[in-house]
């Protein structure tokens, strides 16, 4: 229920949390009433606009799949210097914006861009589409938690049960030979969330880049938010999805 709800834009947690503190809101705003009485006009009180969660919250979040993996990738990309990076449906506000702080990128997404960003040049291209005609183009390229959603209409792609596979085909097209891929998805039991994303076993991943592209490096972001660096694929971490439900897979692969 709580998920169905998440979907209708309905936070569970947030309306919780707010109605637990809608009396420090309601005796704060009566005691900042009683204040201003001393600076007469000069601020005037407008429309409530409560923010009533922040109280109780940390000063940010630096934990999770998208804090991790945009830093490590840019970070990657920064120390690497190719010569032409592209990037395919990652966050611009993230992982892109990121990138762009000390370099060009070219971004490949299916939804229109209606900002212009210095650094950032920006095409709206179906990455799952068998007229993309992108070859040999670039000699970087990154897609970062967005594999996941070719296909299931999300984001109004085609509905389509392969559509991972077609981007992934694509992708692999759009780098030269001897390029590096940074890819990045949730890893775990493999199923299906409709509409929200798949989540893909190490194992089937790892057994669709074995003809293509040679794994560089492997980290992963666990299911409580916390990354973990280099780490050595054995079996028992392969058949295990490194102890993940939802967590989150950061491969650096070279195309063979």
């Amino acid at each position: 229920m709580g998920t169905m709800l998440r979907g209708l834009g309905i936070n569970t947690r947030q309306l919780r949390n707010g109605l637990r503190e809608l009396p420090a809101f309601l005796r704060d705003y009566w005691h900042l009433r009683d204040s201003l009485k001393e600076l007469g006009d000069e601020f005037p009180l407008a429309k409530w606009n409560p923010c009533l969660t922040d109280r109780s919250d940390c000063n940010g979040v630096a934990s999770g799949h998208y804090f991790h993996q945009d830093l490590w990738i840019a970070r990657q990309i920064f120390l690497n210097q190719p010569e032409k990076h592209v990037d395919v449906g990652s966050r611009v506000d993230g992982f892109v914006a990121h990138v762009a702080v000390f370099r060009n990128i070219e971004v490949l997404d299916i939804r229109p861009q209606e900002s212009t960003v210095a650094n950032i040049h920006f095409k709206q291209a179906d990455i799952t589409s068998t007229d993309f005609t992108l070859t040999d183009y670039c000699d970087s390229l990154s897609c970062l938690h967005a594999i996941e959603h070719f296909g299931l209409g999300r984001y109004g792609d085609p509905i389509d049960a392969k559509g991972h596979l077609r981007g992934l085909a694509n992708i692999h097209r759009c780098l030269k030979q001897g390029g590096t891929l940074y890819l990045s998805t949730p890893i775990g039991p493999q199923r299906i969330e409709f509409n929200a994303h798949r989540v893909f076993s190490i194992r089937y991943l790892l057994d669709w880049f074995a003809p293509l592209f040679d794994l560089k490096a492997f980290s992963f972001v666990d299911d409580a938010g916390k990354l973990h660096t280099d780490i050595e694929l054995t079996p028992e971490l392969i058949s295990d999805n490194c102890g993940c439900h939802y967590g989150c897979g950061i491969f650096e692969l070279v195309k063979k």
